[in-house]
């Protein structure tokens, strides 16, 4: 019995945050086709690091700008296109908010506690990287 080799698809992530009160709030953004809370995400770009790719994916999906803080928070992966998507999640201080973005059409955000980000959100990996935000606050 052979077995197909699994495909791996290489992600990064950004989790947006602000201080708000004194109290961090993170901003999740929809999924386009099923309308689940997320984190804006994608193919790394050839050419780009990590983090910048992050950065770039924040302004497109979720009409955000900031700085992406260089720790790596953690890794998740999801299926998707027959293979397994590897997210690595990068925080990033939000610095501007626009009014419009380029996918704006196409997906809500909404900013959430800590606590509440962890219970929109899917993935059980996610859940625990989120949950290490806290410390930034």
């Amino acid at each position: 019995m052979s077995h197909k080799p699994t495909l791996y698809i290489e992600q990064s992530g950004v989790i947006p945050y602000r201080l708000r009160d004194g109290n961090i709030e993170v901003l999740l953004i929809t999924s386009i086709s099923s309308k689940r809370w997320i984190i804006p995400k994608g193919l790394v770009e050839p050419g780009m690091t990590p983090q910048d790719s992050a950065a770039k994916e924040a302004w497109e999906e979720a009409g955000v700008i900031g700085k992406v803080l260089p720790t790596l928070m953690g890794t998740y992966e999801y299926r998707k296109w027959g293979g397994i998507c590897r997210v690595e999640v990068f925080l990033m201080r939000v610095e501007t908010v626009l009014e419009d973005w380029l996918e704006a059409q196409y997906r809500k955000r909404e900013w959430f506690s800590v606590e509440e980000a962890m219970d929109c959100v899917r993935e059980v990996e996610l859940k625990d990287i989120l949950k290490l935000c806290v410390q930034y606050s």
